[in-house]
């Protein structure tokens, strides 16, 4: 597996992919939080918070996570290596998991330059430090959950077809729908309340461990969603591996 991790990290920065991925991310948010104007630029609400930066992030998260993941297997199913990589003495799993990480951990590092943002927003504060910095912990850890999910489903997708922008727009489809799809369904009253369907949802979840405080309920439910897409990818593969 660790094998799998250090390819897929040396092929992202081997190419211009994992530079253009942190580059993208960081310019979209600095534009949108710092240059724009409207209801995401922080300088114009003259509120020294990042509420805006995590309402924006999983909308980019959105887009930037399937271009990371979108080749982990259909670039190797194109090319006919994935035979070779199931013929190796590696489990299934662990050749999953090692994709995931590789993906996981570039969308990781394109998150860290952002902590420049919380330096920004501490020191526009009045007075100097006036941050919440428990509900900017929370956003930031359930970033870190939802990038992990939507790469467990981009690693998912990616089984599905031979062609990268087919897996893409499957990832960005099933994204949405796992997103702000359940809450879509709670405006419809379809359950006639009485069930919380938007509980199923990303959203509710992501925005529950934003206000600051760590339920073991929401990272319980993040663990499981991104568990049950790994496991999804494990039996696709054991089908192209018949």
């Amino acid at each position: 597996m660790k094998a799998i991790f250090i390819k897929e990290i040396n092929s992202f920065f081997a190419s211009p992919i994992g530079y253009l991925v942190v580059g993208i991310f960081l310019i979209i948010n600095g534009l949108f939080l710092f240059v724009f104007k409207g209801e995401f630029n922080i300088l114009d609400n003259g509120f020294a918070d990042l509420s805006a930066f995590f309402v924006l992030a999983p909308w980019v998260f959105l887009f930037l996570v399937p271009a990371v993941t979108m080749r982990s297997f259909s670039e190797e199913r194109k090319q006919g290596t994935i035979e070779v990589l199931l013929t190796k003495p590696i489990s299934s799993f662990q050749l999953v998991f090692g994709k995931f990480l590789g993906s996981f951990t570039l969308i990781f590092i394109a998150l860290l330059p952002t902590l420049l943002y919380v330096f920004t927003i501490w020191q526009l504060g009045n007075p100097v430090g006036n941050l919440d910095l428990a509900a900017t912990t929370g956003s930031y850890i359930g970033l870190l959950f939802l990038a992990a999910t939507f790469t467990a489903i981009g690693v998912f997708a990616s089984t599905l077809s031979q062609n990268q922008i087919v897996a893409f727009i499957i990832t960005i489809l099933l994204c949405f729908i796992m997103l702000y799809g359940f809450d879509g369904l709670a405006d419809l009253n379809v359950l006639n309340n009485t069930f919380k369907i938007e509980t199923l949802g990303l959203n509710y979840h992501f925005n529950s461990v934003s206000r600051g405080v760590i339920d073991t309920r929401n990272l319980i439910y993040f663990v499981s969603v991104t568990t049950v897409f790994l496991v999804f990818t494990k039996l696709n593969l054991n089908q192209i591996k018949q």
